[in-house]
């Protein structure tokens, strides 16, 4: 079975990740909560990394509850920094927090963060079918652009096009990949 590039002769954690979640369209907000604070937290870092501290981070940000992670206060940050299982970087570690907040925010505003994330391509996976993969696209521009001027950290249009890839808003299956649809 033929996958992407980049998951190929990789550690099987990897696969698994390609296989099953990579570009498959994402609707329930605490998962894109997850995946938000993930892809600022892989800054950086290898994506590998990341997903080898994946289940620690699921525990040190209570499942990725949007309420309590934007309820942390300053003893609650100081103790994630002490955390070995995740990324104990503090600017993000704080973005993680002012993030959460800014999705309560927008879950008020738009009914979910589900409903704001997919309002840019209005409702529609995008397939550009563009190889090599962009690091950033115009879509990716805009969104990050708004999400900046709501107040969120580590949303720069190149985390936010591998967050678009991540919860498949951007489906960039290669065309020899046995997921890439035409």
């Amino acid at each position: 079975m033929k996958r992407c590039f980049w998951a190929e002769n990789v550690p099987a954690i990897y696969q698994v990740y390609h296989d099953e979640e990579w570009g498959r369209p994402l609707h329930d907000d605490t998962k894109l909560f997850e995946m938000l604070v993930l892809e600022g937290a892989q800054a950086g870092l290898s994506w590998l990394t990341v997903l080898k501290k994946r289940q620690a981070y699921r525990q040190a940000f209570d499942g990725f509850d949007v309420a309590k992670v934007a309820a942390y206060d300053a003893q609650k940050q100081a103790e994630l920094l002490q955390n070995p299982g995740i990324i104990r970087n503090r600017l993000k570690i704080a973005a993680a927090v002012l993030n959460a907040v800014a999705v309560q925010k927008i879950q008020r505003e738009f009914g979910s963060f589900d409903a704001y994330i997919w309002h840019f391509t209005e409702g529609k996976t995008m397939r550009f079918n563009v190889f090599p993969l962009p690091a950033k696209n115009a879509l990716s521009d805009a969104i990050s652009k708004d999400m900046k001027k709501r107040g969120m950290k580590f949303v720069g249009s190149m985390i936010i096009y591998s967050y678009l890839q991540a919860i498949g808003v951007i489906d960039d299956h290669e065309p020899t990949c046995f997921l890439h649809q035409n």
